[in-house]
């Protein structure tokens, strides 16, 4: 059983002086299983909150179909178990971060027995214990941001659903968000969520999609979808003879000096035996060999590029 299911969404903006109709979302197929890291992508103005805010109910799409947990999508019932945290959250500021969650646990009418503890746990998930009676307005960017998947995680949702989570966040916000979402994944929890930042996409995600014009172009699971074909390899060595560079030059080899080391970049993997072979001939010392495969955001790259080239 998925736990949400898209079918043929669609959604027509109308825009600018005149009206003039924008397309959003041009007929968007999804289907996210159970505990699962789904990571949607695309780029400013792809469709990607739009499919957020039909998702949730926040607007209404032209058509197309919306299950979830087997079930068409309607109503307050089919919202309990559905956590959300927007792009850009607004809080009361002048509240504290208990006082936050005490709010939002009470709109969900959970009892205040279980509200202490369930509180106490999200503040301990998120890594603000230590931050609980401080108010919203001395909070950083990246607080904010856990207090707003702490706020998502109030009654205990399967599906949390999280709008450009990394997005403003420094590396160690980044990685504190990475590791909040693959805990979330380790309590059984499914989590869709949406990025332009890929590498933290490529690091956590079970599946990806990208939409692009409001179409999802491409889905599947990240290792069926990156090639594992090495597609350079970088050779680095240090104090490369005369006989050894103009041995590879003859075969066309890129080389780039820095100090007494050299960079040689290969185009195959196939070539790395045929030059290790030259470089232990001219007795030069090898500092490293690394293989580039195909990565997530050549991917995208790609995929974005075939679209517009089909367009043209």
């Amino acid at each position: 059983m998925a736990i949400l299911e898209i079918e043929g969404l669609t959604k027509t903006y109308r825009v600018g002086f005149f009206n003039r109709p924008y397309s959003a979302l041009n007929g968007v197929d999804l289907k996210i299983e159970p505990n699962e890291i789904f990571g949607y992508l695309g780029p400013n103005g792809s469709g990607k909150t739009t499919t957020i805010k039909s998702i949730l109910g926040l607007i209404r799409p032209d058509g197309g179909k919306i299950r979830m947990f087997d079930q068409p999508f309607s109503g307050v019932e089919s919202k309990r178990n559905i956590g959300y945290l927007p792009e850009n959250p607004y809080f009361y500021t002048y509240l504290t971060a208990l006082e936050v969650l005490d709010f939002y646990a009470q709109l969900f009418e959970i009892r205040k027995v279980d509200r202490e503890k369930r509180i106490n746990n999200l503040l301990e998930l998120v890594g603000l214990s230590e931050a609980r009676h401080q108010v919203l307005r001395n909070f950083s960017k990246g607080m904010l941001q856990r207090i707003g998947i702490a706020q998502a995680l109030i009654n205990d949702p399967k599906l949390v659903i999280l709008d450009e989570p990394m997005s403003g966040l420094d590396p160690i916000g980044r990685k504190e968000m990475r590791d909040i979402i693959l805990d979330l994944k380790d309590q059984g929890k499914t989590v869709f969520f949406s990025s332009h930042i890929l590498s933290d996409v490529e690091m956590i995600c079970d599946r990806v999609g990208i939409v692009f014009k409001g179409k999802v172009i491409s889905v599947g699971k990240l290792e069926e979808m990156l090639s594992s074909t090495v597609k350079a390899v970088e050779i680095t060595v240090k104090r490369l003879s005369h006989a050894g560079y103009d041995e590879l030059q003859k075969s066309d080899e890129k080389m780039i000096h820095s100090g007494e080391n050299t960079l040689i970049i290969l185009r195959s993997e196939d070539d790395i035996d045929r030059v290790t072979t030259i470089l232990t001939k001219h007795t030069t010392k090898i500092v490293s060999i690394i293989p580039h495969k195909t990565s997530l955001e050549d991917l995208f790259v790609q995929q974005l590029e075939k679209v517009l080239k089909n367009e043209n």
